[in-house]
């Protein structure tokens, strides 16, 4: 029986990709900056376990209460909407410290296990975002868009291993806390030379045209950890598999 360990489960996208896999009869280590009682029912081959991917010392700790793993699903990661003008470098770097270094730190910390076995896949959760420019996430975008690099120059590097490396691409999906902090403007990045044109955004946030529900992107996510296949990219939601047909 096989084991995935997914970060950032406490809600959205994660939360519905620990319980699809769990559904589909693997051993689930969900893990979370601040488990809660209520989070997952408890579960034969279901465990929950603290992880900030920013700190080395919370890596390393959730790793070794896990034991082996087969599949790293990458997944934790923050949101951020507004004026790049108005968004300060110290929220810049919080974003590249979850969205970008934490998923190189949790691949590092994962990969001599794989090696060693000559097996494993990594699953890199990234955004449609990186398919076409959206306005007011340039700095979410690139954070994310630099995991794409990362992992497809990846996949080449540790091929020879046995280890394949994916990216999932979710489009925009309403129930996750990214979309909540869409719907509240931040008005410290949002400057009234922007407001107007914020607010025309946000009401297309607040009414799109598709939608990428969490079993989208949970059932992407399981696909692509069990294809044997070289491909990379895989959209998930009717909105991101539109962006990747037209670019």
């Amino acid at each position: 029986m096989k084991t995935v360990l997914i970060t950032g489960c406490s809600s959205g996208y994660g939360l519905e990709t620990a319980r699809y896999f769990h559904a589909q009869g693997w051993n689930v280590v969900a893990t979370m900056r601040t488990p809660r009682e209520g989070i997952l029912p408890p579960a034969d081959r279901m465990r929950m376990l603290a992880l900030d991917v920013t700190k080395p010392h919370s890596i390393a700790a959730a790793l070794e209460d896990s034991g082996p793993i087969d599949v790293l699903v990458n997944n934790a990661g923050i949101g951020m909407f507004g004026a790049y003008e108005a968004t300060p470098m110290s929220v810049v770097r919080s974003l590249f410290e979850t969205n970008t270094f934490g998923v190189m730190a949790m691949t590092q910390a994962v990969l001599p296990q794989l090696r060693a076995r000559r097996s494993g896949v990594i699953v890199n959760v990234t955004s449609s975002a990186t398919l076409a420019p959206m306005p007011l996430v340039a700095a979410y975008t690139a954070s994310k868009a630099a995991i794409e690099g990362f992992t497809g120059s990846l996949a080449h590097e540790l091929g020879g291993f046995g280890i394949r490396v994916k990216l999932v691409e979710p489009g925009y999906g309403p129930s996750t806390r990214f979309a909540q902090n869409v719907q509240t403007p931040i008005e410290a990045t949002i400057p009234e030379p922007y407001e107007r044109y914020a607010r025309t955004i946000l009401s297309a946030y607040g009414n799109p045209s598709a939608v990428t529900t969490g079993r989208d992107v949970a059932e992407v996510v399981f696909r692509a950890a069990n294809d044997v296949s070289a491909r990379l990219r895989y959209p998930a939601g009717p909105d991101a598999v539109a962006l990747a047909q037209a670019s």
